[in-house]
């Protein structure tokens, strides 16, 4: 297990955060559960520099089984998360959504979370997910190496256009660009598909600021804040401050993440690398939980 602060008292820290700002807690919008055998080949690929990771150290601070990292963010207070997974070929995406959906079933604070990949048959999942209740989707295009503009994927975007259930979607060129990463060919399908509720993950690092074009295009696009700000991120790919009022403007649509258990600093850090932005306490709220608890519903 990685070493990382006192549960209980990063857990009281945590809580004083939140309990600051008049919160009932925290939504994160990007918290990582899937099949462990899958976690743990994650876990190997961080541990061994791969290439995704851009060959930066990143020690797994939070490396405990999947009942204990539910109940450290309970202790926490997040009140909302996902299950953030993803395939990198075909035949995984159907089998990751069963999955999901058991998972979701006995975890009444997860979101139920579902991914998609382009190969045929993509729509008829897609469906079938949204039929079992999937509340947010995971689209990867780093890791799965796939163009999101693939006409393969056309109508599986519409399906989810129509149905309004958001997709985070790690579309940046961070840590390390990819063939299909930055913001042009999710521009394509935005264009396709402009009330798709696309999430961009990482605010877009570290192409922060094309994405924040592609928020202000579109009313149905946000970012989340996963490792943005943070020491760790702002030594790779800092953003820009420039690109702060913009952000402030987006208030509405900036919805916390924290790739929550695959982080190499504590939990807190990130809601302090937030609050350090200097944008108030009501832009803190409205990010903090306010914006994914409209945005799924949760009670207030």
């Amino acid at each position: 297990m990685s070493a990382h602060p006192d549960t209980r008292t990063e857990a009281d820290d945590v809580r004083s955060f939140w309990e600051g700002l008049g919160l009932p807690g925290l939504v994160d919008v990007h918290t990582h559960f899937m099949p462990e055998r899958v976690l743990h080949k994650v876990w190997a690929y961080f541990d061994a520099l791969g290439p995704l990771t851009g060959g930066v150290e990143w020690p797994i601070t939070y490396r405990e089984e999947e009942a204990a990292r539910a109940a450290l963010l309970r202790e926490f207070g997040v009140r909302g998360f996902t299950a953030m997974l993803y395939p990198h070929k075909p035949g995984m995406a159907s089998w990751l959504n069963g999955w999901a959906a058991d998972f979701a079933a006995r975890t009444p604070d997860c979101l139920h979370t579902s991914t998609l990949f382009p190969e045929p048959g993509v729509v008829d999942h897609v469906r079938d997910a949204v039929d079992a209740g999937a509340r947010v989707f995971k689209a990867h295009v780093q890791v799965g190496a796939y163009d999101p503009a693939d006409e393969m994927l056309d109508g599986a975007w519409g399906l989810l256009a129509e149905a309004g259930v958001p997709v985070v979607i790690h579309c940046g060129s961070g840590p390390a660009p990819g063939k299909h990463t930055g913001p042009e060919p999710i521009a394509r399908v935005l264009a396709r598909h402009p009330r798709l509720r696309l999430i961009v993950a990482h605010l877009g690092m570290p192409e922060y600021e094309d994405f924040l074009d592609l928020a202000e295009r579109y009313g149905e696009v946000r970012l989340d804040t996963t490792m943005a700000f943070t020491d760790f991120s702002e030594r790779l790919a800092p953003f820009p401050r420039r690109a702060l009022p913009r952000l402030a403007a987006l208030g509405d649509r900036i919805l916390l993440g924290s790739d929550f258990p695959n982080i190499p600093y504590p939990y807190l850090h990130q809601l302090h690398a937030l609050e350090r932005l200097d944008l108030g306490d009501a832009w803190l709220r409205a990010v903090c939980h306010d914006n994914a608890a409209r945005l799924f519903g949760l009670p207030g």
